[in-house]
């Protein structure tokens, strides 16, 4: 059984990150959507309001599975048994990123392939801080995230006025 997990902090998912998603369930027996915890992120949202978000955006995925973790990408991938490491790619800047990361964890652990997805054209400006800053500014984000994380980050948005 070939498997892979897609690591990240999903702060929120956008339609980006499901259209990764779907992609890499189309290649891989199962897919291990990982929330990791980002130490250089301060998060909008809740561990828990991740998992459901994601949960509800791959219920349709029926080899797509949801879960979290602090441990280093890599070393979750190898408890798991993944063979792959997919990874989303919108642009240049991304890609340089992704690179120096996949050395350091082939370094890591040989065996373990990191699998770049270029982002569909349609979602490639497309990023978790970009859609937090429209809602800040009250910029329409339907086209970029599910209809619960829309009412979710702009309720986020009200509550943080309102304090």
């Amino acid at each position: 059984m070939k498997k892979a997990i897609f690591p990240g902090s999903f702060d929120p998912i956008t339609n980006g990150h499901l259209d990764i998603i779907t992609r890499a369930s189309h290649l891989f027996d199962e897919v291990i959507v990982v929330i990791l915890e980002n130490s250089e992120k301060r998060s909008a949202f809740t561990l828990e309001e991740r998992l459901q978000f994601m949960k509800a955006a791959c219920a349709k995925l029926a080899n797509v599975r949801i879960d979290h973790d602090t441990c280093l990408t890599v070393e979750y991938a190898r408890k798991h048994g993944a063979s792959a490491i997919i990874r989303g790619v919108r642009s240049v800047k991304d890609y340089e990123y992704e690179r120096d990361i996949a050395s350091i964890n082939q370094h890591m652990a040989e065996d373990i392939e990191t699998i770049l997805l270029f982002a569909s054209p349609s979602q490639s400006f497309v990023s978790s801080t970009i859609i937090r800053e429209m809602v800040r500014y009250g910029q329409d984000i339907s086209a970029f995230v599910n209809d619960e994380v829309r009412k979710a980050c702009v309720q986020r948005l009200k509550d943080e006025e309102g304090k």
